[in-house]
């Protein structure tokens, strides 16, 4: 495989896809006029990225009405392949009661415990992703994944790891 063979750009679909594999992700806003990154829980939702913060924290107050950008990956440190999105968009506080019924439905919590916790819309309106592939020789031919195949990878296939080393998120399990 040529070395511009590692790299593939991500459709905007695929993208989407890709986010609703993971649990956590990271969102840059601002501040203090200085850049933020934290990492949260979130979930697509109806084309949405729906983020869950601490009702009160400073991130929900940077937040709200803000553009921001969100970037989730799975990566593999060991076959140094795997996955990276990024978007950018507004966020707003969600206020509708259904809306917030509905995710609270999901299960969708802050990764620091809220009894009342607080969710953050992101609608998407740059989205852009990358697939990095194994190189080298015996490094195994490109295959197109169905989306029916979601969040799940054989030991067999090419992207997001191998069967001795599982893939690894490189969000960190707490956050907002």
């Amino acid at each position: 495989m040529e070395r511009e063979d590692r790299v593939e750009t991500l459709s905007e679909a695929e993208c989407l896809r890709l986010l609703s594999t993971v649990p956590v992700g990271r969102v840059v806003y601002t501040e203090h006029a200085l850049p933020a990154v934290l990492p949260v829980s979130f979930e697509v939702l109806d084309g949405r990225l729906v983020l869950a913060v601490r009702r009160g924290s400073a991130t929900a107050r940077g937040l709200d009405g803000t553009v921001v950008a969100f970037q989730a990956d799975l990566l593999d440190p060991v076959t140094r392949t795997g996955w990276s999105v990024l978007v950018h968009g507004r966020a707003d506080v969600m206020t509708d009661p259904e809306q917030i019924r509905r995710v609270l439905r999901s299960g969708l919590r802050p990764w620091v415990g809220d009894p009342e916790p607080l969710f953050v819309a992101l609608v998407p309106e740059l989205v852009s992703g990358r697939r990095l592939f194994p190189t080298g020789p015996g490094a195994p031919a490109r295959q197109t994944r169905r989306p029916s195949d979601a969040g799940r990878m054989d030991a067999g296939q090419v992207g997001l790891g191998s069967a001795d080393a599982g893939p690894v998120n490189t969000g960190f399990p707490f956050g907002s």
